[in-house]
């Protein structure tokens, strides 16, 4: 019983040790590969902030710059996310626009006491990739109808 205890505890260790090996790679790769989207000259990738409530010129906002960084040959796309929700028809925009993406977008929570409630976690959902910084929030998903 001893051994099979102990046998748990190295392999929750090695795990631990797994991811965060992990999450070191990933935090590498996206630093090397995210810069702005309006300021991309080797077009390796863009980064669209989103803060605020989600309405029309939100999604537009969001719309030109991905179409953008798709245009430019971006390899991928983050969007940080700081919402609090908003409209459904400009969630719904946002959301056609990411699943017919020509590159991977990555939804990204951010910075920390950032949330991504209501529709933002919609957005989360319609993501390649979602990820959160500590100390974020996700949920309350709930988009408003007009």
């Amino acid at each position: 019983m001893f051994g099979f205890m102990l046998g748990l505890r190295r392999y929750g260790q090695r795990f631990r040790l797994l991811t965060v090996l992990s999450l070191v790679a990933l935090a590498l790769a996206l630093g090397l590969l995210i810069r702005p989207a309006h300021t991309a000259d080797d077009a390796s990738g863009g980064l669209i902030p989103v803060t605020g409530p989600i309405g029309p010129a939100t999604s537009d906002f969001f719309v030109r710059h991905l179409q953008q960084a798709q245009e430019s040959g971006a390899r991928l796309v983050v969007l940080r996310l700081d919402t609090p929700g908003g409209l459904e028809t400009s969630m719904r925009d946002m959301i056609q626009e990411i699943l017919a993406a020509d590159v991977p977008v990555i939804a990204f929570v951010a910075p920390s006491g950032a949330r991504a409630a209501s529709a933002g976690t919609y957005l989360m959902y319609a993501s390649h990739i979602a990820a959160m910084a500590p100390a974020t929030k996700l949920g309350a998903a709930t988009p408003v109808q007009i």
